[in-house]
């Protein structure tokens, strides 16, 4: 029950909505540290894959986190039977538009399509809201049609928006407990962290490589204009 009610996190991410103006955070996440990275595909599979898969990632690429086969088979393969097949949703799109009126979208390219400070925001961000069917809304994403998923980790939130008389000024946002969380705001906050940056390693598994590859080849093409220049100059240097 708890991995079906996730469909409500990032199914509308599927959709084209106005935003809202509410300031987004900074995600402090980095790709290059593998235990949060790791701590956030654990989140993944347990709080988010058994609604919206990640299929253009096979669980044996989750072997470049430096886990094992073997680990990767006990603790994050509940999806597949054999390691080289895509990380797909236990739901299917059928039964979850039935169910939710909407597939869940798949997480794939999710952090490069909305940008990690929008999710690390977006996932901080739900509060309880009487009006909506759902009880639930969400600051950077204004009348999200689904539950907060995670609540039960965050606990719950209220909000409440100032706005300016006449347009002058900047809108408030005011935050208060509704209720407790199984975690602290910290580490509510390190969870939402890990996830975003398994998220992103998904988004673009090879980025790291990608980098140090442009930086050797800028690198390379830095010592060969030296060594033309200087034969440049040489071959030009009796016309002049």
């Amino acid at each position: 029950m708890r991995k079906l009610l996730l469909v409500g996190l990032f199914a509308p991410l599927a959709v084209f909505a106005s935003e809202a103006g509410y300031p987004l955070d900074p995600s402090p996440h980095n790709p290059r540290d593998l235990v949060s990275v790791q701590a956030g595909a654990r989140t993944f599979v347990n709080y988010c894959l058994g609604c919206h898969g990640a299929q253009y990632m096979r669980y044996q690429g989750l072997a470049a986190l430096d886990l094992s086969e073997a680990q990767i088979r006990d603790n994050l393969m509940f999806t597949a039977e054999k390691i080289g097949e895509p990380m797909r949703s236990t739901m299917s799109a059928k039964d979850a538009k039935q169910w939710f009126g909407v597939a869940p979208p798949d997480l794939s390219v999710i952090a490069r399509s909305r940008g990690a400070d929008w999710l690390y925001t977006y996932l901080r961000t739900f509060y309880r809201d009487p009006k909506t069917a759902t009880g639930w809304n969400n600051a950077v994403y204004p009348n999200v049609g689904m539950p907060h998923a995670l609540w039960m980790l965050q606990g719950e939130k209220r909000l409440e928006v100032e706005t300016p008389e006449e347009g002058h000024g900047h809108v408030a946002y005011k935050w208060s407990d509704a209720s407790k969380g199984a975690l602290s705001a910290a580490e509510y906050d390190a969870t939402v962290r890990d996830l975003v940056n398994f998220l992103v390693y998904v988004s673009e598994p090879h980025a790291a490589s990608r980098r140090a590859i442009g930086v050797i080849t800028l690198f390379f093409l830095g010592v060969v204009f030296i060594f033309a220049y200087l034969l440049k100059k040489e071959f030009w240097k009796d016309v002049h």
